[in-house]
């Protein structure tokens, strides 16, 4: 091989695939675009941003995967949106609608306000590097170590659209807002398991139930958004839980 050949395939190598990146870099827009939402005091348009997100987060991996296009440089910056969207996008969101208003109280409550905030942040970005790390395993295949960080910004930012849906006022709200942004954070980090859906086989035959239940759903979702979506990933996020608390007590009454 020439010297010339030999360039022009490390120039591939070091090249980056378009498609699947396009919808990282559109997860990445929407989560920078919640934030500017946010600060104009647009709560709705900013949940919805960072649901858009979660779509097009959804679908980067999968288009890379159906295109046989998947590269350690997407890894990373799907990685890197994700950080953006459902770690610092969302719990800024958290903080601009509920909980800078604790800092009317005291001190020392805005304080826990803006560091509840930051837990979060923080918590997803374990979350993602952890996920990095055991990208590929056997555990990660089937279930996820910890709330995923989309489905923890589904379930804080789903409460925030589904309440300023409403007209709520953020701060009469703070207290449920606080809670949802530790826990959801605490999730994140925890080593509790969660269902991965991975091994689900969309090609193969389901009873025709399945398809009238999806129908369901999906009228459901279009009648009223916010509630729903907030609905799924509350069920989402107690699951693991409860599936923990279910396995404890069989260990007990086998043991």
């Amino acid at each position: 091989m020439s010297d010339t050949e030999s360039e022009r395939d490390s120039r591939r190598k070091r090249g980056i695939y378009l498609l699947p990146n396009l919808f990282t870099t559109g997860t990445l827009f929407a989560g920078f675009y919640s934030i500017i939402a946010a600060t104009q005091g647009r709560f709705v348009v900013a949940g919805v941003a960072i649901f858009v997100a979660m779509l097009t987060d959804m679908l980067d991996g999968r288009v890379a995967r159906m295109t046989h296009t998947e590269s350690d440089f997407g890894i990373q910056y799907d990685s890197l949106a994700d950080l953006v969207s459902f770690g610092l996008a969302s719990g800024f969101l958290a903080y601009v609608y509920s909980l800078e208003s604790l800092a009317y109280y005291s001190n020392v409550a805005g304080k826990l306000g803006w560091l509840a905030a930051f837990f979060y942040t923080a918590a997803a970005a374990l979350r993602l590097a952890r996920f990095n790390i055991t990208r590929g395993g056997a555990t990660e295949k089937k279930i996820f170590l910890g709330l995923p960080s989309p489905a923890a910004a589904g379930l804080l930012v789903g409460f925030i659209w589904a309440s300023a849906d409403f007209g709520i006022d953020g701060s009469t709200l703070v207290i449920p807002v606080l809670a949802l942004t530790i826990a959801a954070g605490a999730l994140m980090v925890s080593n509790v398991r969660y269902a991965s859906f991975k091994d689900l086989d969309f090609g193969e035959r389901v009873p025709f139930r399945y398809i009238l239940i999806m129908l369901i759903v999906f009228v459901a979702i279009v009648i009223d958004p916010a509630r729903i979506l907030f609905l799924g990933f509350l069920i989402y996020a107690l699951s693991g839980p409860v599936q923990a608390l279910r396995r404890n007590r069989r260990r007990k009454k086998s043991a």
